[in-house]
């Protein structure tokens, strides 16, 4: 939705008064391949002005000169949200986030909940089975959850991406080599053992994320919900102290790329080099947002009235990977010692921007093409990382 902020206007002027004697006035880039990254269960494969004034102007009396001052208006017990600006409650200020692995093959679909999400990440799982991508949700307000998923496993790549926000990585186990990161002093996860819902689907698309406790009314079996597995682990549901801040920039006032890049071009229509799953995003300007689309459909989630899944930021990361054996599974080289090349796209139009990402637990830093840090609007952020090798076939038109 959009935003807008209230700039007041104080209009004054300096003055200097003179005696009734005086008669005179007195003079007052970033490269194209990154780093490929070994990884063994024995090694962890990463490497880590002020305006000039009239002395002798005369006035009834004296105004002070007051700068232009911008005022953030936020409703009362509110407060402008880390992951997208908007205002939400002050009781979530310091909550940490989820991050949900989400299962994104169609036979897992519709999902549950995900418009609901502040962030929507979306990564190539497996070099098999058409280079299939999973969601992977940041969320911030958790304890409202009903029903979010379906849940699936995670690879290397998710720990340290949600490392990013401090978020509680939520899935369903993965191979042997997320081993080595579930054991990182900054992870906390929580795998496998959430809510089994009845949906006809075979077991591994019935698993689903619930913050209470679940009875399953066909089976009459009891899951714990989040809040109970959460307390369980013993992990804090604020902020601790592997947080690295604010992961965004924000803009109070809806920007316009063009307005203040001149490499800014046209991105209505975007077709991601994801085979599997053909995932778009389509700018609806109607609403001044991006649709996500997949299958050759809009995606919409179920279990908030069919809603559609919307953004105001889209980013899009390219990026090497090492496939780790002949099942297909991988890592992202997201740790590098220079930029990679990328675009954020925001209200039909989109900019050439960098990213760089310097160690595990550390933010994504995200730059124009002068370096400066990018600046996005108040709303939802869609992030897509793209393999290298597939960079050539993305469209955005």
């Amino acid at each position: 939705m959009k935003k807008r902020s209230l700039t007041l206007l104080m209009l004054g002027m300096a003055v200097s008064v003179i005696t009734a004697a005086c008669t005179g006035n007195e003079p007052a880039t970033g490269p194209d391949q990154g780093a490929v990254v070994e990884l063994t269960p024995e090694n962890t494969g990463v490497n880590v002005s002020q305006a000039g004034q009239e002395d002798n102007a005369v006035v009834d009396e004296p105004v002070v000169d007051e700068p232009e001052e911008e005022v953030d208006i936020i409703p009362e017990g509110m407060y402008r949200s880390e992951l997208t600006n908007e205002p939400i409650p002050i009781e979530l200020k310091d909550q940490r986030p989820i991050a949900v692995m989400t299962d994104n093959e169609i036979t897992a679909l519709p999902h549950y909940g995900t418009s609901d999400a502040d962030i929507v990440y979306e990564m190539m799982n497996s070099t098999a089975n058409g280079r299939i991508t999973r969601l992977m949700p940041i969320i911030k307000d958790w304890k409202n959850i009903k029903q979010f998923g379906s849940v699936r496993s995670a690879r290397p790549t998710n720990f340290m991406v949600a490392a990013e926000y401090n978020a509680i990585l939520c899935h369903d186990g993965g191979p042997y080599y997320i081993n080595q990161y579930t054991a990182k002093d900054y992870t906390n996860n929580l795998s496998g053992g959430f809510a089994r819902f009845s949906n006809g689907k075979s077991t591994e698309y019935t698993e689903y994320i619930t913050y209470d406790t679940y009875n399953n009314p066909t089976t009459g079996k009891t899951f714990d919900g989040l809040g109970a597995r959460i307390q369980r682990a013993g992990y804090s549901e604020t902020y601790n102290q592997h947080y690295p801040g604010p992961h965004f920039d924000f803009s109070n006032k809806e920007l316009k790329l063009s307005d203040n890049h001149s490499d800014a071009f046209k991105a209505t229509d975007v077709s991601l080099p994801f085979p599997h799953n053909k995932s778009e995003l389509h700018y609806n300007e109607d609403i001044g947002m991006y649709e996500y689309y997949e299958y050759g459909n809009v995606y919409v989630d179920e279990g908030n009235a069919n809603k559609h899944l919307t953004f105001e930021n889209v980013i899009i990361q390219k990026c090497s990977f090492t496939q780790l054996d002949e099942h297909g599974y991988l890592i992202y080289n997201i740790l590098v010692g220079q930029p990679w090349d990328g675009y954020l796209l925001q209200n039909g139009e989109a900019v050439p921007i960098n990213w760089v990402k310097y160690a595990e637990a550390e933010r994504c830093v995200y730059m124009y093409a002068d370096s400066s840090h990018i600046v996005l609007n108040t709303g939802k952020t869609y992030i897509a990382i793209v393999p290298d090798d597939a960079w050539g076939d993305l469209k955005i038109n």
